[in-house]
């Protein structure tokens, strides 16, 4: 799958972009259908597992801590937008709109699907499962072993080439700002691709793919995106302290 997708963000921007598009759409009519199973559920007065839905739930800050980084992994993504302003048309209207579009609309969406996993599973089913998902319409549609896998594999295939195609432009920036080796700030001089960027991109996940300890990989990883998400939040509000007349080409009122 890394091979494909480093492949197509080698040799086109545009094929890259279609690729993702074709992905989303696949993942979106995956999930707008769990969502459908889910209204119908409730219609039905299913809400037996919403009772004491708090029942053996711990307290341990740890824990806490644990889950809301496992949660949280499931929405990130959203900074990977910015990464590519500089290769987005007219960004000063349709980098906001975007925004303000896709943060939204995935929140709801993502929070409706959970609640069509707790009508139909019980919280041990959900415990037991490898794919809640698949779970999810082996018990409503009846065994159909091909299908929720194979739109699994797509949304997985989806955010993938979106994590790689931010990611690579965010490598490509900071070596063109010095602060990493000039070689991945180059693009390909026909294609006009970052390639560099990208076979470094493509390098780091394979390495680290090596521990194949999924659950470790998110909490890390969480750990990390959050501290400097926090750091970069805290960094902005005292740039605009400090600097208050400093040239903003994207500047929210505070």
């Amino acid at each position: 799958m890394l091979a494909i997708i480093l492949g197509v963000n080698c040799y086109s921007v545009r094929w890259a972009t279609k690729l993702q598009d074709t992905f989303t759409a696949a993942k979106l009519i995956a999930v707008f259908g769990l969502v459908i199973i889910g209204i119908a559920e409730l219609a039905r007065g299913n809400t037996g597992n919403y009772s004491n839905s708090w029942e053996g739930s711990q307290g341990n800050v740890g824990i806490v801590a644990l889950a809301f980084y496992q949660g949280l992994w499931a929405y990130d993504g959203w900074n990977n937008l910015n990464f590519a302003t500089e290769e987005v048309k007219n960004p000063e209207k349709n980098l906001p709109r975007a925004i303000l579009i896709g943060i939204p609309l995935v929140t709801v969406i993502y929070i409706l699907v959970n609640i069509c996993y707790f009508t139909v599973l019980t919280r041990q089913d959900i415990l037991d499962s490898a794919a809640v998902a698949s779970s999810v319409a082996a018990r409503v549609i009846g065994n159909v072993p091909w299908l929720v896998p194979m739109f699994v594999a797509f949304s997985t295939f989806g955010a993938c080439n979106g994590s790689a195609f931010g990611g690579c432009r965010l490598n490509f920036v900071a070596a063109r700002e010095g602060h990493l080796p000039r070689l991945m700030s180059m693009i390909h001089k026909d294609k006009l691709t970052p390639m560099p960027a990208m076979i470094f991109q493509c390098i780091v996940a394979v390495l680290f793919l090596i521990p194949s300890d999924f659950e470790t990989l998110i909490n890390y990883f969480s750990f990390a995106a959050w501290l400097f998400y926090g750091a970069t939040f805290v960094t902005l509000l005292l740039l605009r302290w400090k600097q208050p007349d400093l040239h903003r080409p994207f500047k929210v009122q505070i």
